[in-house]
């Protein structure tokens, strides 16, 4: 048995943010054959993630054979073809891979512990994250976040260049204020209409979105409770906002401009040739925005603001926000007139999402704890970048909350990290999933994973340089 778990019952204070731990997962801190078996599961999970892409076009390769005339309004798809489709689902695959998962806790087990298993995991954030997405993609919300940022861009000269550099500056750090999840809801949502929607390159295209999921992923740290992970460890090791503040949230800012000022000089060539386009349609979009602003008055957007602002200040009680969820459901059908509908589908698939990750990254804490502990503060700030890339950097967060005495150079060192590499992948953070399923249409042959973590890359290692060279002199 390692030494933090007799750690954690001298402190229990420490982890009273979280859920108790069952047995099952007090033994994941070892190892035993199951644990194995549960890793081989996640493994295969993750490159089910990896590959649901190609599930998707060989679906659509056996859907174009078998298929008859299109003409044929008879016709329906065949079950291999609805399954491989289902497959292809992004949200559904880490669910999907806790059937097995689940059955084989009650093999080595019984059904008692596996039921446990499921029932002491923490849902909160997967819930908060569906909720918020509901709520910030509502029609009052986006325009008003639009009005915003149009303002902003405006003052940069109201370019397609102004709009982008906007978006993916501003959106990423108003995640310090409504959590991350609605920043990356708002800053998805705003650059489907401003930039998406006039056909970028497939480069310009992922290094967008990876400049989305990486700044997201940083841009939480100025408070110490929207970010899941900063939430985490400034609750486990006493950081106050101040603490976020002087030690990660200035560090994440300049990383975020630096960022966005190398894309913008890389891609300013094309980044012209989309604003030519925008500007021949503008015509068109000004008359559609002057319909939509006179269709929702000011007091129906104020009532949107005050829920949205609800359910971000009580986002660590699931009873309060889904509650508070619920009332506004009742205003938004008393207001329908002035409301578009509300889309639950997506949001509900992100949540599925995120709780699959919750129940799979419960039981990967024996090879987590393997690899970390004994490391030197350098070398676990790019260790815990990389096991973020697949496994969420909550989940890394919090199992590093259980290393005793590490001190403040390897608290600096984990989150850094975590954070860091929170953009590699759309399992890396947990609003990730949300920007993918707001942002995919927009690719038409799906989003490539290695596409993604190549256009992440080079962000990630600008924050790893800051974080390194910024840091605690004596880290090093």
């Amino acid at each position: 048995m390692f030494p933090f778990i007799a750690e954690a019952a001298k402190h229990p204070a420490r982890f009273d943010c979280l859920k108790p731990l069952p047995v099952l997962e007090l033994e994941a801190l070892t190892y035993s054959p199951f644990h194995v078996v549960a890793l081989i599961l996640f493994v295969l999970a993750i490159v089910h993630t990896l590959f649901a892409y190609k599930i998707h076009d060989f679906a659509r390769h056996i859907e174009a054979k078998t298929a008859p005339n299109p003409k044929d309004k008879k016709w329906r798809r065949g079950p291999l073809v609805q399954a491989l489709y289902f497959l292809s689902e992004i949200e559904i695959v880490f669910a999907v891979w806790g059937i097995p998962l689940f059955l084989a806790i009650a093999f080595f087990y019984d059904w008692g512990v596996a039921i446990e298993y499921i029932d002491t995991r923490d849902f909160t954030e997967p819930l908060f994250v569906a909720v918020i997405l509901c709520l910030a993609s509502t029609k009052p919300i986006v325009n008003i976040a639009e009005k915003a940022l149009h303002w902003c861009a405006q003052g940069l000269g109201g370019s397609l260049s102004a709009w982008w550099f906007t978006i993916l500056t501003l959106g990423p750090l108003l995640g310090s204020l409504i959590t991350e999840p609605g920043a990356m809801a708002l800053s998805a949502l705003l650059l489907s209409r401003q930039f998406y929607q006039y056909n970028p390159s497939p480069n310009l295209s992922y290094a967008t979105l990876a400049l989305l999921f990486v700044n997201i992923s940083v841009g939480g740290t100025l408070t110490n409770f929207a970010s899941p992970a900063a939430l985490v460890l400034a609750h486990a090791w006493d950081w106050s906002n101040t603490d976020m503040l002087y030690h990660f949230g200035w560090k994440s800012t300049v990383g975020i401009i630096l960022s966005n000022i190398a894309y913008w000089f890389f891609f300013r060539q094309e980044l012209f040739l989309l604003d030519v386009r925008r500007r021949a349609v503008a015509i068109f979009r000004e008359q559609a925005s002057r319909k939509e602003e006179c269709a929702t008055p000011r007091w129906v957007t104020v009532v949107h603001l005050f829920f949205i602002f609800t359910v971000v200040a009580v986002s660590h009680f699931p009873a309060m926000f889904l509650g508070t969820f619920l009332l506004f459901l009742g205003f938004h059908q008393a207001t329908r007139h002035h409301q578009n509908s509300i889309k639950l589908l997506r949001p509900l698939l992100v949540g599925l999402f995120l709780a699959g990750l919750v129940i799979h990254g419960g039981l990967q804490g024996w090879w987590v704890f393997g690899i970390l502990d004994g490391l030197t503060p350098l070398s676990v700030m790019g260790v815990a970048m990389g096991l973020t890339a697949f496994n969420d950097n909550t989940a890394i967060s919090y199992l590093s909350t259980l290393i005793p005495n590490w001190g403040p150079l390897f608290e600096y060192a984990i989150f850094t990290g975590v954070i860091a590499g929170g953009g590699l992948t759309v399992i890396a953070n947990a609003p990730n999933p949300a920007g993918y399923a707001i942002l995919s249409k927009h690719f038409g042959d799906g989003i490539r994973p290695i596409k993604l973590l190549l256009a992440a890359l080079p962000p990630t290692l600008l924050l790893y340089a800051l974080f390194y060279f910024f840091g605690p002199l004596f880290i090093f």
